[in-house]
């Protein structure tokens, strides 16, 4: 897929994201990178069989006081190992939008638990 399709899909998983919400990101950047380096999969402890879609790096918005003149909040999304899971450019689409919402919710001050009790329910909705 090229990276003009694939910033589209960003996009639109970005856009996907309920308006009450979008309002609030505050001090964040969404990038997209082919693949995590070395050093983030370090200090997350990925090993091998462990594929990384997403990464949020910053101070959740639960953690924030005398929070001034910092450096913006990070969310990547990695290309490839995206790429290389999915079956299919639909499977894509899906893939990238679940993982905008995974970071988003990071952002707001979510633990990987949280996160993932909240997908299963919204898995279970639709």
């Amino acid at each position: 897929m090229t990276l003009e399709n694939f910033e589209k899909l960003v996009r639109e998983g970005i856009e996907a994201i309920p308006k009450e919400f979008l309002e609030k990101l505050d001090n964040v950047d969404i990038v997209i990178e082919d693949n995590p380096t070395a050093a983030q999969l370090k200090k997350l402890k990925i090993r091998n069989n462990y594929v990384l879609f997403g990464l949020y790096e910053g101070i959740p918005k639960t953690s924030r006081w005398g929070y001034s003149q910092v450096l913006p909040d990070k969310i990547t999304i990695f290309k490839k190992p995206i790429e290389e899971f999915a079956n299919s450019e639909e499977e894509i689409k899906k893939i990238v939008k679940e993982t905008v919402w995974h970071e988003i919710a990071h952002h707001f001050g979510m633990n990987e638990e949280r996160v993932r009790n909240a997908e299963s329910r919204r898995r279970k909705i639709k």
